[in-house]
């Protein structure tokens, strides 16, 4: 396995006109580990998953996979990388079993060893039931199955996923979660777009926020999730016994403590400080002042209200976005020499 980075990309850029579907992004994703890839539609995700699999060109920037270069050398990376895109196509009067042999000698399978390896990602995707089903006649879920057993077929170090969950039931969402997590125990790197962030949070162990074609976050989601809230401070649940309006009282009379929701058994309340120390005050004067406190935890928020409070803060300047550094001077793109 190279020591370089699964996949690198710097100061990559991506103009249609005066359109800039991305604009000056770098990140790094290390092998063996799954990133999600976040934004709204629009974003950039879509074009740079497309430069990452060698299907399209980047304006200016560098892009690898496992140290090789996307454009200069597309024909390597595509032996490395299984492309899962948001659509994909298919055949009539094609059954699965057909449809993943077809592909399997595009590859260079043959003979005994094509036959094997087919079977191998039948199991492995649980296509084996629809072998002689017609592969334009599936379920979603059944055809992102499909589209996952097709990617998987030449056993790729990194793997590229468009919206693979869009569309599909809750059942067959748990079934793509499974599988990805099996797939990032054997060692692959993926690298998966998604709206969905509550599951990419789940089955990410980083999530990569864009915005306009530039990195907004690269990061954890527990980072996110326990992360300060629009004005710097940090929301705790509060429940006790007796009156819940004793909270609210309390707040009032209390200074860098604010109430903000009631509930059956308290509220929830905002501390302006995210230093624990300060919680921990904040508990032992409820206490000292005879709130019967029985539960007392920071509430963490979720990945939606998260994103939109990060995009927040950029548009109202309060956050620096990495491509907001003075840009280098970037080298016009090279199409790569003809054989």
């Amino acid at each position: 396995m190279s020591t370089a980075p699964a996949i690198k990309v710097n100061n990559l850029y991506r103009y249609f006109g005066q359109l800039k579907a991305v604009n000056g992004i770098s990140f790094e994703i290390p092998h063996g580990s799954v990133c999600g890839f976040v934004g709204a539609n629009g974003a950039g995700k879509t074009t740079t998953m497309r430069i990452l699999a060698s299907l399209d060109y980047p304006t200016m920037g560098v892009a690898e996979i496992c140290g090789i270069n996307v454009v200069h050398h597309p024909e390597e990376v595509r032996r490395l990388i299984g492309w899962m895109p948001d659509h994909f196509g298919n055949y009539e009067h094609m059954t699965v079993v057909e449809y993943l042999d077809f592909y399997a000698r595009a590859f260079g399978f043959s003979g005994k060893e094509r036959k094997n390896r087919v079977q191998e990602v039948m199991e492995f995707t649980d296509l084996v039931p629809l072998a002689d089903r017609f592969s334009n006649k599936l379920s979603k879920g059944m055809t992102q199955r499909l589209c996952l057993g097709r990617s998987l077929l030449h056993d790729p170090q990194v793997l590229i996923m468009d919206e693979p969950a869009a569309g599909l039931d809750p059942k067959a969402r748990v079934e793509l979660k499974h599988l990805i997590r099996v797939l990032a125990q054997e060692g692959k790197t993926i690298f998966i777009s998604s709206h969905i962030l509550s599951e990419l949070g789940e089955m990410c162990d980083s999530l990569l926020f864009v915005n306009g074609g530039r990195i907004v976050h690269h990061g954890d989601a527990e980072t996110l999730r326990q992360g300060t809230d629009a004005l710097g401070g940090m929301l705790y649940d509060v429940q006790v016994t007796g009156d819940p309006q004793a909270v609210s009282d309390w707040c009032v009379i209390n200074p860098h403590v604010e109430f903000l929701e009631s509930r059956k058994t308290g509220g929830r309340i905002r501390i302006e400080s995210t230093d624990p120390d300060r919680a921990a005050e904040v508990l032992a004067r409820m206490i000292k002042d005879g709130l019967k406190v029985v539960e007392f935890h920071k509430e963490q928020r979720n990945l939606e209200d998260a994103f939109i409070d990060m995009l927040g803060r950029i548009d109202r300047g309060e956050g620096a976005l990495p491509s907001a550094a003075p840009k280098p001077v970037l080298p016009a793109f090279t199409p790569p020499e003809s054989n």
